[in-house]
């Protein structure tokens, strides 16, 4: 069950990372879509887009977790949440390493 949860967990975070990256990239090139003065839409748009990131990354980090601690298993819930963070916590510091290079 260890093992599961740690890919489990990997998953989970390899999942956010991507996502994360995904918004960024979009949050670059955010001044070619919107231009340089942006309007109250653009605005708008933005902090829809934040939010709609809230909600998805707390999908990707807390909804197994949540189900697993809802289904009764509550310490591997508690486990694979650690994990996940952890995991997540490896992939920040590699992309520090990365964006100090």
């Amino acid at each position: 069950m260890n093992k599961k949860l740690v890919l489990y967990g990997l998953a989970s975070a390899l999942g956010e990372a991507v996502y994360v990256i995904l918004v960024a990239l979009f949050m670059r090139n955010a001044n070619h879509y919107f231009g340089i003065n942006p309007t109250i839409f653009a605005m708008a748009a933005f902090l829809m887009i934040f939010v709609l990131s809230a909600a998805v990354s707390g999908a990707l980090i807390l909804g197994k977790p949540i189900l697993m601690y809802l289904e009764g298993k509550k310490k591997e819930a508690i486990k694979l949440f650690a994990i996940t963070l952890g995991w997540m916590l490896i992939l920040l510091i590699i992309l520090l390493a990365i964006v100090a290079n």
